[in-house]
């Protein structure tokens, strides 16, 4: 094994706890080289990975690439949360013996890289010089050139970062081959496939992927399962599935930050990259940190702050356009060094197109091929409405690249956090926003978050399927104890930040229209919610939370019917009683809930019944 330290001395790989990390995954997975690998090595990488059709072009400086069309998506059945003390089980994190998978993933991964190239991705997941440095540093060995070429526009990546950690042996360790992909069983019975974070050895294990959070092992399984776990493990921070932007009012020169969990299609992204709508926007401008995590904690001078870990954009391609999200398409223009994933693709135009990126497909055809390399124009009659691109297709960009991209993004000490809101799509129940002072009472809130699911899904109508925090899919310990470490870090802040929860989503009962606008207009309710902060608007009391009044909320150039209006600023009581017992339901899932999210729980209720 020579070969390893020849490698690792060339690339001036100098922590001897990363040396013998890589030295041993050498010998295991059987690799027959080492590659380290350096931010500053992209073109290089990106230059092989075109000559191997591992990439195709996609116009100047952007860059196209197929999954196996079995592996698509995160993959949360297979999703493993391991350790070594049964208390850290929970309702939601597949949880099993750290000994068991330790030694399952050795096994499935022994001897994979015979003949290949193992690359050595140096990286850290925060800004340098952060309060939670010592929880961001990793290093991922992967057997895959364009999981490299993601994660350097994921993450900061280079020797630098683990060469001189405080504390040398303070790394995480992932691991991640893509196995034999057309051999490994997706979906059936005998699926081959983990996903594994071992979280208190701070080692993450991923076997049988080459896609998105199941192969960009600093995104997903460090960014936000491993961090969570480290978080909790040391009672300093929070790291949640959560967008975090800034708002400054040009007028007074005030900025203010928010923070916020969405189940998956309730808006996040599009919220994050949002900019003011074009009747504000001579007095408001919006800031881009971050669509995807957020990690917090409480500062010295009593507030909470908040920075994104990751470096890039990992986003869903489906409905992107200039009404949706203009600074999304323009972050990945030409000369962005972008990657897209599963959308369809001209080779002869080297253009890329996805549905809801114009209201048509192209109507030439000649050239295109489908997110599976098919021609277009051979479909059959059947075929011809089918999907051109993957409904999970993605882009993936530098946070640089983002047009409105924060100047403080990559900023040490955070931002602090004036509000954390939460948003879950509803046809009905919820207002556009209510706020809430209580921070037990806003904990009670994130943890009842929920978005609509089928009939057949669920069976019965109006039920939610809960998904606490956003975080339903990331959970790396149980959810009691992730209750009181919410109840913890939040109420560890003086000036603690005011919590809300936000519907673009409500639909009129007749013919089904929005009710709202969405999109850039739904900053009008973030701009309430920093008045009612401020003590400059007082709000309408309900049993659910604080509600704008048709006067307070800034409806400037915006012409919207009466009765919408007053459908959004509104609750449902009705609704709500019938909501306070899927929600009781939904609670006593986790056992050992700290008593003051009951207690919460009875006063909504309460007031409720007295409404």
């Amino acid at each position: 094994m020579g070969f390893v330290d020849t490698a690792l001395d060339e690339a001036g790989l100098l922590n001897p706890h990363v040396r013998e990390y890589v030295a041993h995954w050498a010998e295991v997975t059987g690799a027959a080289r080492i590659e380290v690998v350096d931010a500053a090595d992209d073109a290089r990488l990106v230059a092989e990975a075109l000559e191997a059709g591992e990439l195709l072009p996609a116009g100047e400086g952007r860059y196209y690439s197929r999954s196996y069309h079995k592996d698509t998506a995160r993959s949360e059945e297979r999703t493993i949360v391991a350790t070594n003390d049964e208390r850290h089980k929970g309702e939601y994190n597949n949880w099993r013996p750290a000994a068991e998978m330790r030694e399952l993933l050795t096994s499935k991964m022994r001897g994979q890289l015979a003949g290949k190239t193992m690359y050595v991705v140096p990286y850290l997941m925060a800004p340098q010089g952060s309060p939670l440095e010592k929880y961001a540093a990793g290093v991922e060995l992967t057997d895959t050139r364009t999981v490299v070429l993601h994660m350097i526009r994921m993450a900061r990546v280079g020797v630098s970062f683990i060469n001189d950690l405080a504390e040398p042996d303070s790394f995480v360790r992932a691991v991640h081959v893509a196995g034999d992909l057309p051999n490994l069983g997706q979906g059936t019975p005998d699926d081959q496939r983990y996903f594994v974070t071992i979280a208190d050895e701070r080692t993450i294990l991923h076997y049988g992927s080459s896609y998105g959070g199941n192969a960009l092992l600093g995104k997903i399984a460090h960014g936000l399962r491993q961090a969570a776990f480290d978080g909790f493990a040391s009672g300093e921070f929070l790291s949640e599935q959560f967008l975090l932007l800034g708002i400054t009012d040009k007028q007074t020169g005030e900025k203010h930050h928010v923070v916020g969990g969405f189940p998956s299609a309730s808006g996040k992204t599009n919220l994050a990259m949002t900019l003011a709508p074009e009747a504000l926007g001579d007095r408001y401008h919006v800031e881009f940190y971050g669509d995807d995590i957020a990690w917090i904690w409480p500062g010295e001078d009593g507030r909470l702050y908040a920075f994104n870990p990751e470096g890039g954009v990992f986003g869903v391609a489906k409905d992107t356009n200039e009404l949706t999200n203009p600074t999304a398409l323009h972050s990945v223009d030409e000369g962005s060094g972008a990657i897209f994933t599963n959308v369809a693709y001209n080779p002869d135009t080297q253009e890329v197109w996805w549905e809801g990126k114009t209201p048509q497909p192209p109507a030439d055809v000649t050239g295109w091929e489908d997110w599976k390399g098919d021609k277009i124009a051979d479909r059959s009659e059947s075929e011809k409405d089918a999907p051109w691109a993957h409904p999970n297709s993605r882009f993936t960009t530098a946070l640089s690249q983002v047009p409105n991209v924060a100047p403080d993004y990559d900023d040490p000490a955070g931002v602090p956090v004036d509000a954390i809101i939460f948003g879950g799509r509803t046809r009905d129940r919820e207002p556009l926003v209510r706020a809430i002072h209580d921070v037990a009472e806003g904990v009670y809130d994130g943890l009842t978050l929920g978005a609509e699911a089928t009939f057949a899904a669920e069976g019965v109508e109006g039920q939610l399927r809960y998904d606490p925090m956003s975080m339903r899919p990331f959970m790396s310990y149980a959810e009691a104890d992730y209750a009181a470490h919410w109840l913890k870090i939040v109420g560890a802040a003086s000036k603690p930040p005011i919590f809300a929860h936000v519907n673009w989503f409500q639909r009129d009962a007749e013919d089904g229209h929005f009710l709202w606008p969405g999109y850039r207009e739904n900053l009008r309710a973030l701009l309430w919610l920093v008045q009612l902060r401020k003590g400059e608007v007082e709000g309408r009391p309900t049993p659910v939370g604080i509600l704008p009044t048709r006067e307070e909320l800034d409806l400037t150039g915006l012409d919207l019917p009466e009765a919408d209006l007053e459908r959004i600023l509104d609750i449902d009581v009705d609704r709500w009683r019938q909501e306070m017992g899927f929600r009781q339901a939904h609670l006593e899932l986790f056992e050992g809930l700290p008593e003051e999210i009951w207690e919460a729980h009875r006063r909504v209720a309460a007031a409720l019944d007295e409404a």
